[in-house]
């Protein structure tokens, strides 16, 4: 059973079923752009355009494009400088929601927090060591 909910492109109310998040005349119309694109995009000389020159001559949605490649609809293996926004930083990035750079900032952040949760563990373990009571 399908929840009704507004489209977000043209704000009219259609019946959400969990597959699309527009309605069907948006849907549509997106579908249009992504022919408009590919077709521009199959052409050889195409094929290295970036997300600016793409949406300059077929008049899409940089937005669209992202959502495209996000969902692997184009692919970044067979155009090289398209790619969506990393949601951290901005850069444009083919794979997960952060680019390299910010994973491995992620990651190092996440090694220097690791070791000092252990150094503050093993203090703590320390200080637990004697117990001293006053016997008479």
């Amino acid at each position: 059973m399908g929840e009704l909910k507004n489209c977000p492109s043209c704000d009219e109310f259609f019946n959400y079923t969990g597959i699309r998040d527009i309605c069907g005349k948006c849907a549509m119309n997106e579908e249009k752009q992504y022919e408009t694109v590919y077709k521009f995009l199959r052409k050889r000389e195409n094929r290295a355009a970036t997300v600016e020159r793409i949406c300059e001559v077929t008049g899409t949605e940089p937005s669209l494009l992202h959502k495209w490649v996000r969902k692997g609809r184009l692919q970044p293996a067979m155009f090289p400088n398209l790619g969506y926004p990393c949601d951290n930083c901005g850069k444009l990035t083919t794979s997960g929601k952060l680019c390299a750079t910010c994973t491995s900032n992620l990651k190092a952040d996440l090694r220097t927090f690791d070791a000092a949760k252990d150094f503050r563990d093993k203090v703590a373990s320390q200080d637990k060591g004697t117990f001293h009571s006053d016997r008479k």
